[in-house]
């Protein structure tokens, strides 16, 4: 199993992919690469080639859920688990949300000290036999 390297995350709020950036880059490792929006994410996802994808739910235009149906229809992401982030976390929108495919939510506000080790851990979760 190749190790993750490289997150793309989709954020419209500056203020959170900032903080996101640190707490994946600095504290994490990881190559990252941020997009503002939905259209955003889909024209650089083939050239970044992520290995997980961050997607926030609200977003001005396309929202995450959209954007999320977007890259199925245009990229196998079978190997690429893709969390929503959302503040909206009741047991029914996290179920709705893993019924379009998502393979986790994690909670916004999040941590930036632990946000790295979430994401490794759904990384791991995802790609074991």
């Amino acid at each position: 199993m190749n190790d993750l390297v490289r997150v793309m995350h989709v954020e419209d709020d500056q203020s959170i992919q900032d903080v996101a950036r640190v707490a994946l880059e600095i504290v994490g490792g990881y190559q990252v690469c941020t997009c503002s929006s939905g259209q955003e994410a889909l024209d650089k996802f083939n050239s970044f080639a992520p290995q997980l994808v961050l997607l926030d739910v609200m977003m001005p235009g396309m929202d995450g859920p959209t954007t999320l149906k977007q890259l199925q229809q245009r990229y196998d992401l079978r190997l690429v688990p893709v969390v929503f982030m959302t503040a909206k976390v009741q047991a029914s929108e996290i179920e709705s949300y893993k019924a379009l495919g998502a393979s986790d939510v994690v909670v916004k506000p999040f941590d930036p000290m632990t946000l790295s080790s979430q994401i490794r851990q759904i990384w791991l979760d995802g790609h074991q036999a």
